[in-house]
């Protein structure tokens, strides 16, 4: 039988299958068939998760801008600083964060244009150069938000110590200072700004949701809300607090109305931040605004005084400034360059004595003579009633070598603003005066800190080379 089947399958020639039908499609050549199927590749698969060796020392290299933040800030004096931490050797209570660690964070996160706690946070996490300088300490927003307005006397002390390491290694001169105003755009809205009938009623209404979300929370102390109900009482509280404020700062701002020609009943005070100010901005608008006043060395661009004012002019705040550097640098410049909203006569008078003031003097009213035509006059002329001081401001403004001289004025003033709005000075994060003043040290000390690079490269253990300089620009 299997013989039979074996000879079945057998054809003629002698082939196995050989009565099979042929196909008539043509086999396509191997080199057409891998071209027509679709490409075989490896794709990224960026969810995986990759566990690699790596150390923080390796993430930046020699010369980072980080480096060097962190070299100046571990040659401070943060004592006052660590006066403040309240865990102590052998006590209780979580270990605090090195000042340090979050001190540079700020300056690098200000050279950096970044501004927000909450993005330095982020960032601390995310970024190389932000993680080498935390050094794998975890780093929330909120430490972060305390600390930059909680150290206000240390920062303005580190700003004077740093000034005369300069001074010493002879990097600033202070012959030739110059001074002026940057109006920066305060934490609140135009909305917020309110008459006092508003304000009363606004306090008013405040005060009942306080004493009512703190007798249902006395009510039932156990309620499963209570921490959302504390949180909404300390809300309210700190509303009620603002519109104390802004009630207490009215009459100022009534005073300042009614100097100014006005009516006291329309002055109006900011219920989001007592202590803003409406101010004339560069755009012509009108906001809510800090005036920081800033005051740099004309040869070496650094700032040498930092202040923060609530008034819109700069009428009065020449001789201030001259007190504060007099007392933050041990000495004065001989040289003061203003420009011309600074230059009232009490304050020309006020400072006579210990700098000359270089500032534009004002075109005269125009006069006309009996028969209609104007009279020439000479503004740089002494006026029978001038004070001594205001005389020899205006016989020094009309000789050549003093217009030179209030050339450099915009080319040192200008420049430094220029630099701090470029790394955020924009808009303020922070509300209050004190912690306005606090943010403007910040910016001030990280301008000081690169021209420390740049001028005087050895307080910071570095060479002065070429290669410094870059990597500070990096």
């Amino acid at each position: 039988m299997r013989a039979e089947e074996s000879e079945t399958t057998m054809s003629d020639t002698g082939e196995l299958f050989d009565d099979l039908p042929q196909s008539r499609a043509p086999v396509a050549p191997a080199v057409e068939a891998t071209a027509a199927a679709r490409p075989r590749v490896v794709r990224p698969n960026r969810s995986q998760v990759e566990l690699r060796p790596m150390d923080l020392e390796s993430l930046l290299p020699a010369g980072h801008r980080a480096r060097l933040v962190w070299a100046w800030v571990e040659r401070q004096d943060l004592s006052r600083m660590y006066a403040a931490i309240k865990v102590r050797e052998g006590g209780v209570g979580r270990s605090a964060i090195a000042p340090e660690i979050l001190f540079a964070l700020w300056l690098y996160a200000t050279l950096d244009g970044v501004g927000s706690a909450r993005e330095v946070s982020r960032r601390v996490l995310a970024h190389d150069a932000y993680r080498w300088i935390s050094g794998g300490v975890q780093v929330n927003y909120h430490a972060l938000s305390d600390f930059r307005v909680a150290h206000g006397a240390a920062l303005d002390e580190l700003l004077s110590t740093s000034l005369a390491a300069l001074l010493a290694a002879g990097a600033v001169k202070l012959e030739r200072v110059a001074q002026d105003g940057m109006r920066v755009r305060a934490s609140a809205g135009a909305a917020s700004f309110r008459r006092r009938g508003s304000l009363e009623e606004c306090l008013r209404q405040a005060s009942e949701r306080v004493a009512a979300l703190k007798a249902q929370i006395d009510a039932d102390p156990g309620q499963g809300n209570r921490r959302a109900q504390a949180a909404r009482e300390r809300a309210e509280r700190e509303r009620q607090q603002r519109l104390e404020e802004a009630l207490a700062r009215l009459p100022e701002i009534e005073q300042t109305k009614r100097r100014n020609g006005g009516k006291a009943e329309q002055a109006r005070a900011c219920s989001t931040d007592a202590e803003a100010s409406v101010m004339k901005m560069a755009d012509g608008g009108f906001r809510p605004a800090y005036n920081t006043q800033l005051v740099s060395d004309c040869d070496a661009q650094v700032i040498v005084g930092v202040e923060v004012v609530t008034a819109g002019s700069d009428m009065a705040q020449l001789e201030p400034m001259v007190e504060q550097v007099q007392q933050r640098c041990g000495r004065l410049p001989g040289q003061w360059l203003v420009d011309g909203g600074y230059p009232a006569h009490e304050q020309l008078e006020a400072v006579a004595d210990r700098t000359e003031v270089y500032a534009p003097v004002p075109e005269p009213h125009r006069k006309q003579g009996e028969q209609g035509n104007p009279i020439a006059q000479d503004k740089h002329a002494p006026k029978p009633d001038d004070s001594a001081a205001v005389a020899d401001w205006r016989r020094r403004m009309g000789s050549a070598q003093a217009q030179d001289i209030y050339r450099q004025r915009a080319a040192t003033a200008e420049c430094v603003n220029a630099q701090a709005r470029n790394r955020g000075l924009i808009r303020l994060p922070v509300r209050g005066r004190a912690k306005v003043r606090c943010v403007a040290l910040l910016f001030a000390l990280a301008h000081d800190l690169l021209r420390t690079v740049a001028l005087a490269p050895q307080l910071l253990g570095l060479t002065r080379n070429p290669s410094a300089v870059q990597a500070m620009a990096a």
